[in-house]
């Protein structure tokens, strides 16, 4: 397919999307539409949406590629998250619909404080501003090679003009916009790895029944790790990982919480979040058995595949993928990098604009020359900038798989959330607020240096349990803080 053909591809869907925006946005412009869609999203559209929010383009070339280094142990990992979908669905939300929140961090606000409050966004600006530039990038790196490439066209041209597209179509209603297109891009994606793996059976030779045997015979196609501790990929270490990047990827995260918090009814949310988890098992269980699929045709084939996971599958759709499939994987693609771009910008724009600067609607603007709607525009334009430079940077620095990247990442800038919620569902103390933001900022920092430690004096390199034990640092900290504060509060209310 020509890189003409690719870029009619686009310029169709994106076409598409902003009829979509159109049709959803036309009645209702205001903040209260971009930040909560006015309450009324269908909990199934926001589950399908939410399936193609977290699969995003990462998962669309990253988890085909773990199958050569990590087998299917991915697998563990992602039943950890499910169980970590239902701790969502039965602690966390019940508390946020009963707060009323349009913001998630307004809870540490009400619990621990005024600095509390701030610490906890800002974490989650930075955290969501690198993952979701980490994902878009994936994307960005693949139409550059498909398409800019073939007009000399640079890598920051591409990138700007993606996150400009994502910004006309979301920019007038957000989230009330972000829950339908969200849908679609999900079962475009759906389809495109149905039809991928179809063609790989193809050309392999198998049908169902063969590729069961060649699953259950296969060393790749291995699940569980019960037998060597020391290893990443042990069952434990997964698991429980899985378990607490749910909660702090989902459950903490604006981005996804948002959309759950469009919802009618609490009832409704947690509905929407029991289906999401148990179809985010099936969708991943698909993306490696692709991989596996491609790993078996290469070694009979003597096919040398990229040493990188990321670029398998892009190698392998450009090069032996029929047209049609290609333009299918082309169509995923875009959908993969859309549906996590665009909810990312929404989730951004919310939180800047409520737990920043404080405005929600007119009456939390003190400078009548402004409006909230007006406010919030700019802050959605400057995120959009400020995503193309982390973008550029990421791309620069980016030396390992993406999405263990991500979780890299999430492991250091997540665990403060993680350990300053369980500490206020938890207990009923109350630490000193102003020492908040430096347990948040120690904590992350002594896992680094624990971390390095531990490699190099013993050869263990912590993985995502890094997530718990950043948490669990936090936590002590703030309980370090409580017999001062809860002096301190005594006193004032005296």
């Amino acid at each position: 397919m020509s890189s003409s053909g690719i870029l009619l591809i686009i310029i169709a869907y994106f076409a598409l999307l902003l009829l979509i925006s159109y049709i959803t946005g036309r009645k209702s412009t205001d903040n209260e539409a971009f930040f909560t869609g006015n309450h009324k999203s269908p909990w199934w559209i926001v589950s399908i949406g939410m399936i193609g929010a977290s699969i995003s383009g990462v998962s669309f070339v990253s988890v085909p590629g773990m199958v050569g280094n990590m087998q299917f142990t991915y697998m563990q990992t992602v039943v950890g998250f499910f169980f970590g979908y239902l701790v969502i669905a039965h602690v966390l939300l019940p508390l946020y619909y009963r707060m009323k929140l349009t913001s998630i961090y307004t809870y540490l606000g009400e619990r621990f404080g005024r600095v509390s409050y701030k610490t906890g966004a800002s974490f989650f600006l930075i955290s969501k501003t690198v993952g979701a530039a980490a994902r878009l990038y994936v994307v960005a790196l693949i139409l550059q090679k498909l398409v800019a490439d073939a007009w000399n066209i640079p890598f920051y041209v591409t990138v700007s003009a993606i996150l400009l597209m994502i910004w006309i179509y979301t920019f007038r209603s957000g989230i009330k916009t972000i829950v339908w297109t969200d849908t679609l891009q999900t079962i475009v994606m759906l389809v495109a790895l149905v039809m991928m793996i179809v063609e790989m059976m193809q050309l392999t030779g198998l049908n169902l029944q063969g590729l069961t045997h060649s699953l259950m015979q296969h060393d790749i196609s291995r699940v569980f790790v019960f037998d060597d501790w020391m290893s990443r990929h042990h069952f434990v270490k997964q698991f429980f990982s899985g378990i607490f990047i749910a909660v702090v990827m989902t459950g903490l995260d604006q981005d996804m919480m948002q959309k759950n918090l469009s919802c009618k009814s609490l009832p409704e949310a947690q509905k929407n979040m029991h289906w999401y988890g148990f179809a985010f098992i099936p969708f991943n269980l698909l993306f490696l058995i692709l991989g596996f699929l491609i790993y078996l045709f290469a070694v009979e084939n003597g096919i040398q595949l990229p040493v990188k996971g990321d670029e398998m599958l892009p190698f392998f759709a450009v090069n032996y993928f029929g047209k049609t499939v290609l333009l299918l994987f082309v169509l995923g693609i875009i959908a993969a990098a859309f549906s996590s771009a665009d909810s990312a910008l929404t989730a951004l724009t919310t939180s800047f604009t409520v737990d920043i600067l404080g405005i929600r609607d007119e009456k939390d603007v003190k400078d009548k020359k402004w409006n909230a709607k007006r406010i919030r525009m700019g802050v959605h334009a400057g995120i959009t900038v400020l995503f193309i430079f982390i973008i550029l940077v990421f791309e620069k620095l980016n030396n390992t798989s993406v999405i263990d990247a991500i979780y890299i990442i999430v492991s250091y800038t997540y665990g403060p959330l993680l350990g300053m919620y369980a500490f206020g569902l938890f207990t009923k103390l109350k630490p000193i607020d102003k020492a908040v933001p430096y347990i948040a900022v120690f904590s992350p920092l002594f896992s680094y240096g624990l971390n390095m430690f531990t490699t190099q004096t013993f050869g263990y390199t912590f993985g995502y349990e890094l997530l718990l034990l950043n948490g669990g640092l936090t936590f002590t900290g703030l309980l370090i803080t409580t017999g001062y504060g809860n002096k301190i509060s005594r006193i004032r209310h005296q």
